[in-house]
């Protein structure tokens, strides 16, 4: 790796033939040298979680000047923690995670274990975005996103984010018309509306799940309503969940008396 190029990590969690990867892996090699570590299978809905009782191990797929990939056998959050722990010369520059199939808008973040990359190298002081596409399409046109994903990686390699905060970017899946711009947001609330189904195999009953995403808070200014609008949604994330409009109202916590 060229010490004088920008360093930048890559992971997702659909797995390291995803379309959407291979489009991020594309583009980040127009801007500096890449490491790419990803997951042996898919990860999605995988949070923060990471391995302890399993042996966690990883491999050099391909390697060639400014380009190396490694596969691993743990989370999203595991492929960066080893990454710039143990396997790089230095810590990157950037990190970058996606292109998710599939929205990581709104109060899905939480399941996000794109976002769990990401907000694992927050924790740790890296610069890093996480990038999603709103359709589950394994097909998916990607194309539409490569100028705004460029621009904005460049912004944040040049002037960095504040401590503490990351990047989740959420992207309309391609219509008829040309992306309206960007959008700086919040990120809207919602729920998941599930259903399990009861299914049968070999070892008998199990539960199939599937759902659906409510909110009643698409309104200007968040996310939701960003991407319905045609715009690239940027929501700043913390890893900081405090609810500090909390603190105040909730003073009086502090004078219960414990030994009564």
């Amino acid at each position: 790796m060229d010490s004088q190029r920008p360093l930048i990590l890559i992971t997702n969690d659909d797995g390291h033939e995803a379309k959407g990867f291979r489009k991020l892996i594309a583009l980040m090699r127009t801007l500096g040298d890449v490491a790419v570590i990803s997951t042996d299978s898919v990860m999605s809905a995988k949070s923060h979680s990471c391995t302890i009782f399993e042996k966690l191990r990883s491999r050099v797929v391909k390697e060639e000047a400014g380009y190396v990939e490694f596969r691993c056998n743990g989370t999203p959050v595991d492929c960066v923690k080893l990454a710039y722990q143990k396997l790089l010369p230095r810590h990157p520059d950037l990190v970058v995670s996606g292109i998710n199939h599939g929205t990581n808008a709104a109060s899905t973040v939480v399941y996000s274990g794109t976002i769990g990359a990401v907000v694992e190298a927050c924790m740790n002081g890296l610069n890093a975005i996480g990038f999603s596409l709103n359709t589950l399409d394994h097909d998916a046109d990607f194309d539409h996103l490569d100028q705004a994903i460029v621009k904005i990686a460049k912004k944040v390699l040049t002037e960095g984010l504040p401590k503490g905060v990351c990047l989740n970017v959420n992207f309309p899946k391609r219509c008829d018309k040309p992306l309206k711009g960007i959008q700086v947001c919040r990120q809207a609330s919602c729920r998941w509306v599930e259903y399990f189904k009861e299914q049968y195999d070999e070892n008998g009953l199990y539960y199939d799940l599937s759902g659906e995403l409510v909110s009643d808070d698409i309104v200007p200014g968040t996310d939701l309503y960003a991407i319905e609008q045609n715009y690239v949604a940027v929501v700043p994330t913390c890893y900081d969940w405090t609810a500090r409009n909390c603190l105040e109202t909730m003073k009086d916590y502090e004078l219960i008396s414990i030994n009564e």
